[in-house]
């Protein structure tokens, strides 16, 4: 094994040290990698050196590396050193952190990094914080938590045969998150009631909206439930107006869930504490460790002042764990989500946290919003390109349009654009769609991206701009 370790360490160095001369996106067509594996599990075992062979003959060439500095899609989610070695070591633990007592420092080195990443963005300490996978997941347990908070007995009853209850409601502006309509949907609440609010002119939502929609909606005899309010949101990096929908929140006794999966970090910053404004009334708040703190795939940290409800949808002791979960003063994370069986999740974190440190953290997190600023400042001075969105984080948003071309034919060449710069494996961007129109996206989330990536994405751009606007 030590053998085989040394031959892996050098595997992934050179991996790492050679990421940025590799083509990001892969050129393949689907069902080709899979056509190059025998069809049945083979019948004997083959060595280590022989997979790693063929980790790189058959494997290699579909992966899209998003940790190559020059991709700029999605939301950034870096690999580095430290968490990396912290992943590869709670493999090799394998532990369960389904209870205190089956493995008491994976359960109480998770509570150690919830805390230090709640004070490292402002929250009070009466948010207790959970580990899941994804922010999707933390808010279908947010919104399970918010269903049984409505009072109708839902956990032991169930929704079905029901005929007085009314159909509950949970709202969110139009550019939050599809994962809210994913989790009515697990819930049995169903994603027609999911009310999708106007947003403003910066994308943010619009209360007086949310206000009319809840009336509108009680006048009708539906029931809301919850409002979802975005702390940086996934197409423009907006921030939902927090304490003015607390405030309609609290009036109409609704669950709060803030969504900042990717702005929460923002937070750590003294000068934009400010993000988070109002998110310490919530009920509950998603922070994903692995868009901003560095942390890699997968780590979303769920904080709620209502730990209790939580636990009372999903505490659920079997008679062959009453022993594993019967330690006085000890949290069972296993009580508090879907999940029995969980990762030891907390040990890449702490080993992200305590290697860049605060100072490490935030001097990232403020050059990458350096670079989106000055990314923006570039669009702006280009001719017949505008940025579609107020750049808040280090996202940006913008449009190619030439003079004398129709709305329609800028959305097909934006797109065209994007295709064109990731089919050229320099560089990597994405698309959405603003105020019905197609914009270009560039995220900056990376720890190797410096300056030049930007630079030489940026020339990549206003050349497939050139050539596909004069097709």
């Amino acid at each position: 094994m030590r053998e085989e370790l040394h031959r892996v360490a050098e595997w992934i160095a050179s991996y790492k040290e050679t990421i940025e001369q590799r083509a990001i996106a892969p050129t393949v067509q689907p069902g080709e990698i899979a056509a190059k594996f025998a069809e049945v599990a083979p019948m004997s075992g083959a060595p280590m050196e022989q997979l790693l062979g063929e980790l790189d003959a058959l494997i290699m060439p579909g992966i899209v590396h998003w940790g190559h500095p020059a991709f700029l899609g999605y939301f950034g989610s870096t690999s580095n050193g430290p968490a990396l070695i912290g992943e590869m070591i709670a493999a090799a633990l394998n532990v369960n952190a389904m209870t205190w007592r089956t493995s008491p420092a994976a359960t109480e080195l998770e509570g150690v990094v919830l805390a230090w990443i709640r004070e490292m963005i402002g929250l009070p300490d009466a948010f207790m914080g959970i580990v899941y996978d994804t922010a999707s997941v933390a808010l279908m347990h947010a919104l399970a938590a918010a269903r049984e908070a409505a009072g109708s007995e839902i956990r032991t009853r169930g929704l079905v045969g029901r005929a007085e209850l009314k159909p509950f409601r949970v709202y969110a502006s139009d550019q939050a998150h599809s994962g809210v309509e994913k989790a009515m949907v697990v819930l049995g609440l169903g994603e027609e009631n999911v009310v999708r609010v106007r947003s403003d002119e910066r994308f943010r939502m619009d209360v007086r909206e949310l206000e009319r929609a809840i009336v509108d909606d009680i006048a009708h005899g539906l029931r809301p439930m919850a409002v979802v309010a975005t702390v940086g949101t996934t197409s423009t990096g907006s921030i939902d107006p927090v304490p003015e929908i607390a405030a309609v929140c609290c009036a109409r006794e609704l669950w709060l869930h803030v969504d900042a999966a990717y702005g929460g970090a923002l937070a750590m910053l003294p000068e934009r504490r400010d993000v988070m404004a109002g998110a310490e009334l919530a009920d509950s708040v998603v922070v994903n460790g692995h868009k901003w703190l560095f942390i890699p795939l997968d780590f979303s940290a769920l904080y709620t002042r209502r730990p209790d409800i939580l636990r009372s949808v999903f505490a659920l002791t079997p008679e062959y764990l009453r022993g594993d979960a019967e330690s006085k003063g000890a949290v069972d994370y296993m009580d508090y989500g879907i999940q029995l069986g969980r990762r030891f999740r907390a040990l890449k974190a702490w080993m992200a946290i305590r290697a860049f440190g605060r100072e490490g953290m935030e001097a990232r997190i403020r050059e990458h919003c350096r670079l989106a600023e000055l990314f923006a400042g570039w669009v702006e001075h280009q001719p017949y390109y505008s940025t579609a969105a107020p750049v808040t984080m280090a996202v940006v948003c913008f449009r190619f349009q030439p003079p004398g071309m129709s709305d329609e034919s800028a959305d097909l060449l934006n797109e065209q654009i994007v295709e064109a710069v990731n089919a050229s494996g320099d560089a990597y961007l994405t698309h959405t769609t603003l105020r019905g129109w197609r914009a270009m996206r560039v995220g900056v989330g990376n720890v190797l991206t410096v300056e030049r990536h930007l630079q030489y994405a940026w020339q990549r751009i206003r050349d497939e701009g050139e050539r596909l606007s004069r097709m």
